[in-house]
């Protein structure tokens, strides 16, 4: 990746939408799953898409977005998006997850 790309990619921060919600990996549990305290105050066990896993390397404190299972939402979810530190600091500015970011 050129830095060309990374600025680029900065400047798009991607806002948690419906059904998605912001979650700091709390551990890593192998086989791409992860345990994921999420903004909504609930503990879920999060896995790394097939799409992802080569291609982001996540460990403990990284900011994500996730998604909640259909079932199950509240144990359940996916990894849908990790956000790099310039992000985070845009998500702060923004209003977002300001309660989860600040207890990093």
């Amino acid at each position: 990746m050129t830095h060309k790309n990374r600025d680029e990619k900065s400047q798009k921060t991607r806002i948690p939408g419906e059904n998605e919600c912001l979650g700091i990996v709390e551990q890593l549990l192998g086989y791409d799953r992860l345990k994921v305290r999420c903004a909504d105050g609930k503990t879920r066990i999060c896995r790394i898409p097939g799409r992802m896993k080569k291609k982001i390397w996540i460990s403990e404190g990284d900011l994500v977005l996730i998604t909640p299972w259909d079932f199950q939402s509240d144990s359940r979810g996916d990894i849908v998006y990790k956000y790099e530190k310039d992000e985070v600091r845009k998500l702060k500015e923004l209003g977002y997850g300001i309660d989860i970011i600040n207890s990093q």
